[in-house]
């Protein structure tokens, strides 16, 4: 399926709200990395247009002393996929993640 034709002014529409949707998940992970907001709480935010589309392995990389190698033997662990964004957690893997960071 081709994509479909946008004139100038969609395509800067467009690109204006993926701009703002790419700046709204940085600030979120921001949040993370300062510990204003807890990764349990980001993973039950699932209603949230910003929260839930966040891949699950970026987020967690926001965590200090959270690497990719870290992250990627974790999310292994656990057998979540490495593509898999927070809204697309099942509840198994959403409750084994919860469980995870609230030791």
């Amino acid at each position: 399926m081709p994509l479909p034709k946008l004139t100038p002014e969609q395509q800067k529409e467009a690109l204006a709200k993926a701009a703002a949707a790419r700046t709204a998940r940085a600030d979120l992970r921001q949040k993370v990395k300062t510990g204003e907001v807890k990764v349990a709480q980001v993973l039950q935010m699932t209603d949230d247009p910003v929260a839930s589309k966040i891949k699950v392995t970026t987020l967690l990389e926001s965590l200090p002393g959270y690497g990719k190698a870290k992250v990627a033997k974790l999310m292994d662990e656990l057998k979540i996929d490495a593509s898999r964004r927070v809204k697309g957690l099942g509840e198994i893997q959403r409750k084994a993640l919860i469980d995870y960071f609230s030791e």
